[in-house]
């Protein structure tokens, strides 16, 4: 009978923060010196387009309900 090996080999470790954070930094100083330049966008602004139609205008005249009126007095 065969004997299986338990070992699993682990996945190569991610990159610490830090070091996620340095490249960042690096390549955001080398992108305003080459003249990029950084907009902000106040919050709650999203670049995405809506997917959903625009509402339609309502009309409150054309949409308005017939009033019955009683003429008994």
């Amino acid at each position: 009978m065969a004997i299986r090996s338990n070992i699993v080999t682990s996945k190569k470790k991610q990159p610490a923060g830090s070091e996620t954070s340095i490249s960042i930094e690096a390549k955001t100083k080398a992108f305003l010196e080459s003249g990029g330049e950084i907009q902000q966008i106040r919050s709650g602004v999203s670049g995405q387009q809506s997917m959903m139609a625009p509402k339609p205008v309502e009309n409150k005249e054309q949409n308005a309900s017939p009033q019955i009126v009683s003429d008994k007095s």
